[in-house]
């Protein structure tokens, strides 16, 4: 693990180069949510360090964006060699901060290093057009160019491939970076990152991360005059205020905005059972259930519902639950005391209002075991909540009919899952599915950096990853030429 009491570089901001205090005159202690060891503590930064941050990403993103793309390309491709070969470093924190699994931290560092591999070839996928037009003697031409200055805001559940996400792209295709971390996670989230980029050569200033409370620079991020694209990954109720101020600022701003969901994953009674079962345990239960794309609601077919309950149970039983620097550990830590009293709110109410629950272990400090219930109504506050925790719910359907309709059902529609082994139908509920993203056979949890991500209702708006990150990321500018003289009407 790295030695916490020596890592001064992550004790403040990284701000126009610098790694120095805050000057809000508060402080944010980051801790271990497993076992409570102080990791850090980083002074919070003021407005007017927000302020500093994006005019320096602004100043030094102009020459930025004029070098060759072969250039840029380069600093990428050299913070991958960093990411490599701090490695072990980065999985530590994973572990320590966010209280990821170590299977889970892995998962998260490949993210990483792949995200940023895929933003290595963007520079030289930033093209423009020459469109054919009915103007004799004119030349009608379309450049792509990268907007500014980009604003990211992190969560903390898996905060530094989400950041990262963000990050990688906008600096890829000609823009500057300010980064506003989760509190929970401001080093994963942002100051690990920046140290990567840093020691990969990237120009001073061109990333900035900023560490603060919301109270101080919560509502500047995104209302300050610079940033022309706020990129924002978490719930659905922050992304409507942010949504708000963008619209509502002195500058109208692009928006990425990546929210809450509420996963169905569907069990057709013609699925491999053993393969649904694996899928549906995996996706609820991976780093607790603090997924955005998690499978929320396990929704099966009548004729393979009670073979499914008990395997599902037998299952989740025998995840080992604890410490998640534990390599076989499966289910390690809730983030905090607020998600973990939300938790047991849930499992209350559920107990309260009569719902059958099969398996639900004490806790041991934020580290909540898996809780089965069944014979779930869809329409409950249990299954219609995004629980961001070890809680699954499964729902019996009548028939596939029921099962569709049970599955959009709610208000969000971010990922999806079906299980069935006839491709046809498979591919026909899929398509029939309200969600950004549907994964037949497979879990809901799924992230590539070479494909779109993104959700539709209040799930989000925009999208991320490849070309369409590219096109969220950059801003057409259509420049005519007039060759020869052209007759005007007067």
């Amino acid at each position: 693990m790295p030695d916490y009491q020596t890592t001064s570089q992550f004790a403040g901001q990284y701000i126009a180069g610098r790694w120095r205090a805050g000057r809000a005159g508060s402080t944010i202690v980051d801790t271990n949510p497993y076992n409570g060891e102080l990791l850090t503590e980083i002074p919070c930064a003021s407005r007017e360090d927000l302020d500093e941050a994006y005019r320096t990403a602004a100043e030094v993103q102009i020459e930025w964006a004029r070098l060759p793309p072969g250039d840029r390309s380069a600093i990428m491709y050299r913070a991958i060699e960093v990411i490599e070969r701090r490695h072990a470093e980065i999985v530590d924190w994973l572990i320590a901060e966010s209280g990821s699994t170590r299977i889970k931290a892995e998962i998260e560092w490949a993210a990483v290093r792949d995200c940023t591999l895929a933003a290595a070839t963007m520079p030289a996928r930033v093209a423009g057009r020459i469109l054919p037009t009915d103007i004799l003697g004119k030349e009608s031409r379309v450049y792509r160019s990268p907007i500014g200055v980009v604003g990211v805001i992190s969560p903390w559940n898996f905060p530094m491939h989400l950041s990262n996400r963000s990050i990688a792209p906008a600096l890829a295709v000609g823009n500057g970076v300010v980064v506003k971390p989760a509190e929970d996670t401001p080093v994963t989230g942002g100051l690990l990152i920046a140290s990567i980029y840093e020691e990969a050569g990237l120009p001073a200033g061109l990333l900035n991360v900023v560490v603060g409370d919301v109270s101080e620079v919560g509502d500047a991020f995104t209302l300050h005059e610079i940033p022309k694209f706020i990129s924002f990954t978490g719930s659905t109720r922050v992304g409507r205020r942010i949504g708000e101020l963008a619209m509502n600022g002195r500058t109208l701003k692009g928006l990425a905005l990546e929210l809450g969901g509420n996963a169905p994953c569907v069990v057709l009674d013609d699925a491999d059972l053993d393969r649904a079962v694996s899928a549906a345990i995996v996706g609820r239960f991976m780093h607790q259930g603090q997924i955005c794309m998690s499978t929320n609601r396990i929704i099966i077919e009548a004729k393979l519902y009670d073979r499914f309950v008990e395997a599902f149970v037998d299952r989740a039983r025998n995840l080992k639950v604890g410490d998640p620097d534990d390599p076989d550990t499966a289910i390690g830590p809730l983030i905090n005391t607020k998600q973990f009293s939300a938790a047991i709110g849930h499992i209350e109410k559920a107990r309260t209002a009569g719902t059958r629950q099969l398996l639900g272990e004490a806790p041991a400090g934020l580290v909540l075991p898996p809780q089965v219930f069944v014979d779930v109504d869809n329409a409950s506050e249990l299954a219609q909540t995004e629980l961001f925790s070890p809680i699954a719910p499964l729902i019996r359907a009548a028939n596939e009919g029921e099962a569709l309709r049970m599955a959009n059902a709610v208000e969000f529609g971010l990922s999806s899952s079906v299980f069935t082994e006839n491709a046809a139908r498979g591919l026909r509920f899929a398509k029939n599915i309200e969600a950004g993203m549907t994964h037949i056979n497979d879990i809901s949890p799924n992230d590539d950096p070479n494909t779109m991500f993104g959700g539709e209702k209040n799930s989000g708006i925009g999208r991320f990853n490849s070309d369409w990150i590219i096109q969220e990321l950059t801003t057409d500018h259509w420049i005519s030429v007039q060759e020869t003289p052209r007759a005007y009407p007067f």
